[in-house]
């Protein structure tokens, strides 16, 4: 069964949209290569591909606009205009812009862009010369060419040379045709039988066919028995052969029909030889990648199932863990428990497999993102009259697509402001002491289960002392919360939502506008920021993000009964103590954990005053940034992998949850939001009188019945 017409080209389309954004990320690259090696010609030639591919890939989906468009830019690159080269990376900038809004355009099916002041700089490209070009398109159509591939101009060629007779053959479809692709096979098959078919356009790959077929065919019958082979009722209007002249048509010259020589006036054709295809080279060289054909593009939600059917699968083995550790128990000496301990030890070890193998189907490289940023800094330092240098490392680094997808605009946001407010103007950089040329560096590492991305400049740096001066002015603390903070804790106040910078603080000129943005967006896919600085240096932004937010590796521990977990990375290591060793300074808990003074962050209620003072508590030393914090639990249970499910705000009523799993037997995990503590014990620092550092999980209020119990331990 056949899918209908009208569904294959919306699926037509949608390989279209996929390839026609890597085509314009291309295009913007290269046009980034030509600007730095003006007249590079491997980079022209990896541009005309670009825009011819783009070009063909637009006109079978119907995308006029975007095809007719691509035509014209690729007609101008072919002229090689020496006056012209220079600025050819500028308009192919703005003409990946455009194509950028026309795909976005077709996508969202909304009001196009307008493209004409565009069809205006690709005119100026042609005629460098012209005080006045027109903007608009003339109406005249150019003379119809033939591209030949290599292999057919090879053909053709060898024909020629052997003396025999070539015809050009041009048939147009009937109107009426419905099925264009069987017509062009028909009248290649009705040729066949005259002679040795050497070349067809649109060629046999092609799986689409305009109004015509060209054809050239070495045989010995006549251009009227040609003619009448070809007139096929219902598949051709009409055809026109005539005899091949003249050379081969090369990539320099391509084809055109005999008969649009004898038609055409002289200087149409002598622009035609200016206007041709492609070259051999370049027709040669594969548009898409090599390997191309080896990939799949397969629907992230498809990938997302699979991936939830492998955390099923790990509930089920955490199930069967629980089962055979109580059939050991019961039965210690049955002779059966070695072989169920032989089977579950090969089945973990298939599902760990399995879970990398799908774990790194949905990791791309970051250079996916980091590709786009040259451009971005090229345009803003331009605006800002700045001149920058853009340093990438570690573009292989691999992440979760959705996570980095999440992270898109967050960065571009830091990339912008580092350049148009991190990084000092040329003259005031060489006033002081410093190379002309900024400097902003991309960077991303693996560091154990974390991606760490780092956007860092060598700019003026942020001065803590102005923040805080600032963060006075605009009430956002007061002045006794801003003698207690320290540097660190200062710098994080740029992420405030309400904080802003005014034009005379212009070591922090637009550095708070929507970094609050940043934050929030690296909450909620459970990763942190940290800022490093230093007052004439300039300033380091690290982004530390979780491999995937699906399944993680967590230690559990109780806190009055409730079981609770973190992720094990968020762990720098575990102290055992007793309550005696704990002190209250300014309001808050500490402990001293060897030559360092630990601030304590209580997750159950405080101790009575009597009684407890030799009571055992584990502490958690978690960090976040260069900052430590304990937390102190009643009990640890152990390790376990955990498969991450969301919660509505009907079952969690804070945001101190970020999660929830199911153990081997039954009982559910509550995942903590680590953010949202070190953020709960930041603010209640900054105010003593908000002394609720104790029991700051009392959560299961806005719990249903069933899951307080089953947080409770019950199965």
């Amino acid at each position: 069964m056949t899918s209908p017409p009208e569904d294959r080209m919306a699926e037509l389309r949608d390989l279209f949209f996929e390839s026609a954004d890597e085509l314009v990320q291309s295009l913007n690259d290269q046009a980034m290569r030509l600007e730095k090696s003006p007249g590079d010609a491997e980079t022209v030639r990896g541009l005309r591909r670009t825009v011819h591919t783009l070009k063909g890939d637009a006109a079978a989906c119907g995308f006029r606009e975007l095809s007719e468009l691509a035509h014209e830019f690729e007609d101008v690159l072919m002229l090689e205009n020496a006056a012209a080269a220079s600025s050819i990376p500028e308009v192919a900038m703005r003409a990946a812009d455009v194509f950028a809004a026309l795909l976005t355009g077709y996508r969202r099916k909304k009001k196009l862009p307008d493209v004409e002041p565009l069809r205006a700089e690709i005119a100026r490209l042609a005629h460098p010369g012209d005080a006045v070009v027109p903007a608009k398109k003339s109406t005249k159509r150019a003379v119809p060419v033939v591209h030949w591939s290599e292999y057919e101009q090879m053909a053709i060629a060898r024909a020629v040379g052997e003396g025999k007779r070539v015809h050009h053959v041009r048939v147009q479809l009937d109107p009426q045709c419905a099925m264009p692709i069987a017509a062009r096979q028909m009248i290649k098959v009705a040729l066949a039988a005259l002679g040795e078919v050497l070349a067809i356009f649109p060629g046999d790959d092609d799986r689409t066919v305009g109004n015509r077929v060209e054809i050239a065919i070495a045989s010995d019958k006549s251009a009227e028995q040609i003619r009448n082979k070809c007139q096929i009722p219902t598949v051709a209007a009409s055809a026109r052969v005539t005899a091949w002249r003249g050379t081969v048509p090369s990539a320099t010259t391509a084809a055109v029909s005999p008969e649009h020589r004898a038609e055409a006036p002289a200087a149409e054709l002598d622009s035609e030889k200016a206007v041709t295809g492609l070259r051999a080279e370049e027709m040669a060289a594969p548009s898409a990648p090599v390997g191309a054909d080896n990939i799949l593009r397969v629907d992230a939600e498809k990938i997302d199932n699979v991936l939830n059917l492998v955390g099923e699968l790990i509930l089920a083995k955490s199930m069967f863990q629980q089962a055979m550790h109580e059939f050991g128990q019961r039965f210690p000496k049955d002779v059966m428990r070695g072989k169920f301990a032989d089977v579950m030890s090969f089945q973990a070890r298939v599902l760990n497999d399995l879970q990398r193998s799908v774990m790194k189907i949905r990791m791309v490289p970051v250079d996916q993102l980091f590709r786009r940023f040259p451009r971005v800094v090229r345009d803003v330092a331009r605006q800002n009259g700045k001149d920058i240098e853009l340093i990438i490392k570690g573009g292989n680094t691999d992440l979760d697509k959705g996570i980095l997808d999440s992270i898109a605009e967050p960065l571009t946001h830091l990339v912008r402001n580092a350049v148009g407010h991190g990084i000092e103007p040329t003259a005031e950089r060489v006033r002081a002491g410093k190379r002309p040329q900024g400097t902003l560096r991309l960077n991303a590492y693996h560091q154990g289960n974390q991606v760490v991305i780092e956007v860092a400049d060598d700019g003026h740096g942020i001065d803590a002392h102005k923040v805080r001066q600032r963060a006075l002015s605009q009430g956002l603390l007061t002045s006794e919360e801003a003698a207690k903070l320290t540097d660190a804790e200062t710098l994080d106040l740029i992420f405030r939502p309400g904080f802003s910078t005014a034009e005379e603080i212009t070591e922090l000129s637009g550095r708070g506008v929507g970094l609050d943005v940043v934050q929030s967006v690296l909450e909620r896919l459970k990763g942190t920021v940290q800022i490093e600085t230093e007052v004439g240096r300039g300033t380091t932004f690290r982004l530390r993000l979780p491999l995937t937010l699906a399944i993680i590796k967590a230690i559990l521990f109780s806190v009055e009964q409730r079981l609770y977990a973190i992720p094990l990375n968020a762990v720098a290591e575990i102290a055992r103590t007793v309550e005696d060793e704990v002190h209250q300074v300014e309001h808050y808990e500490v402990l001293q954990l060897r030559n360092e003074v630990l601030p304590l962050l209580r997750l159950g209620q405080p101790p009575s005053a009597s009684g407890t003072s030799g009571n055992k508590v584990f502490v958690l030393v978690t960090s976040s940034g260069d900052r430590k914090f304990g937390l102190i639990v009643d009990a640890l249970i152990g390790e376990e992998e955990l498969v991450i499910k969301a919660l509505d705000d009907q079952s969690i009523s804070t945001d101190l949850i970020s999660g929830a799993s199911i153990l081997g037997d039954g009982r559910v995990v509550l995942i903590l939001n680590m953010n949202a503590l070190v953020a709960r014990f930041t603010q209640a620092r900054a105010n003593p009188a908000d002394r609720r550092l104790a029991g700051l999980l009392q959560c299961s209020a806005g719990m249903p019945p069933q899951a307080r119990t089953m947080a409770g331990g019950q199965a």
